[in-house]
């Protein structure tokens, strides 16, 4: 970095207009800073826009200590971030651009607009009238002799800056620019990276052509599931190659490291979770008649075609009406891949969380800030992402202002 200007013109600059960048230049420019955010794509917020399409999900109403067990072995890290930008302050800062929330029946937090533009437009104008300056199709590659080289429109050309913020994001969906081509430049300087794994991926299973070619596109909706021990509920998508969906999602960094371990791994789907084993049996002693299967099925115990097609995957559905039931109950899938990271909704991996300080500072590169999916933590779809990526943008951007405060 350049010698620190006086404390009147603090120049910072931060590389990745995505939520973790933009939230840090909100912050740092309300704190009198002059802010340059650079972006390799020609608009701010692709993937963020890419995740609002389905409907924005911002964070979750849970409770926080069962919201930080989402973050897995990196809750620990990530309980201050949540510290400093909680649920409660996403949503007032979201109603602040205009952009009234709602809770979801599922406990989800949306605009209720339900889309990522109205607010992502917002919030540019406001760091517009906050004087941060975006460069497009500035594409950062690197440093020398001290200062930070970008490649853009015009050509190469240095930046000089007091402090940086790096938040380049993780390796999942490239072509919307998160595409991990910093890792070399940081492993060049002896910072630690873990590689990047494909995380809120959907999985391979080998289905019959019956299933994939009559039921590809369908979802399963509240089912349990069951993955060595630990038990949820959620939504389940059947796609052509395997299976994919938000109750996949929550449990994909376990299924994943199981499938690296052992090359494969099971999946106990409950098909119908608010009925007991014995009431299934029960009713399962009903006459058929002369009702199909199917509809035999679907009468007594309120099966879909999904749900017996799925039933079939496993082999001839047994007659005796317990062992039916067990099977309704208990039902395996083998899934014995990943979908490619470019893919993911997300990714693991990164710069190890021990290679920065409490303020998200690189120890090797004092006065150069990480935040978001650079840093090797993921979670589960459902507003944990996106809140996790903006509250580490809120602790760089406090970071770099003490860090502004102590260096002459």
């Amino acid at each position: 970095m350049t010698a620190p200007s006086p404390a009147s013109s603090r120049r910072v600059t931060i590389v990745g207009a995505g939520p973790a960048g933009l939230m840090a230049a909100e912050h740092l420019a309300r704190a009198g800073h002059r802010v340059t955010v650079h972006e390799q794509m020609p608009s701010a917020g692709r993937k963020f826009l890419m995740a609002g399409r389905g409907g924005l999900n911002l964070t979750h109403s849970e409770p926080l200590a069962l919201f930080l067990e989402r973050y897995g072995q990196a809750s620990g890290q990530v309980a201050p971030w949540l510290d400093a930008f909680s649920p409660a302050d996403l949503i007032a800062w979201a109603e602040g651009l205009g952009q009234p929330t709602f809770i979801g029946s599922s406990g989800r937090i949306f605009p209720r607009a339900m889309k990522a533009s109205p607010l992502l437009r917002a919030w540019l104008a406001r760091l517009s009238d906050l004087g941060v300056q975006l460069r497009l199709r500035s594409r950062w590659t690197g440093w020398q002799d001290g200062q930070m080289i970008f490649d853009g429109p015009d050509g190469p050309y240095t930046q000089e800056a007091d402090a940086a913020l790096l938040a380049l994001g993780g390796a999942s969906w490239p072509r919307l620019g998160s595409d991990a081509t910093w890792v070399t430049w940081l492993e060049a300087l002896g910072i630690p990276v873990i590689p990047f794994r494909p995380a809120n991926m959907g999985f391979d299973v080998n289905w019959t052509p019956r299933l994939r070619d009559g039921f590809a596109g369908q979802p399963l909706k509240a089912v349990g599931l069951t993955h060595q021990g630990r038990q949820i509920r959620g939504e389940v998508m059947i796609s052509a190659y395997g299976i994919e969906g938000g109750g996949i999602y929550a449990l994909s960094a376990a299924l994943r490291e199981a499938i690296v371990r052992d090359g494969q791994t099971s999946l106990n789907l409950d098909l119908r979770p608010d009925q007991s084993l014995d009431d299934l049996a029960r009713r399962l002693q009903r006459p058929r008649g002369k009702d199909s299967l199917g509809n035999w099925l679907r009468k007594t115990v309120h099966l879909d075609r999904l749900s017996v097609a799925l039933l079939h995957e496993a082999g001839p559905l047994p007659a005796d009406p317990a062992a039916l039931a067990q099977r309704i109950k208990c039902l395996d899938l083998v899934l014995t891949g990943t979908r490619d990271l470019s893919r993911a909704i997300s990714s693991a991996g990164g710069i190890r969380l021990d290679a920065v300080d409490d303020n998200l500072m690189l120890t090797a590169r004092p006065g150069v800030f990480v935040a978001g999916e650079m840093l090797d933590w993921e979670a589960p779809t459902g507003g944990y992402l996106l809140q996790a990526s903006l509250a580490s943008g809120v602790v760089a951007a406090r970071g770099i202002n003490q860090w502004l405060a102590r260096v002459p």
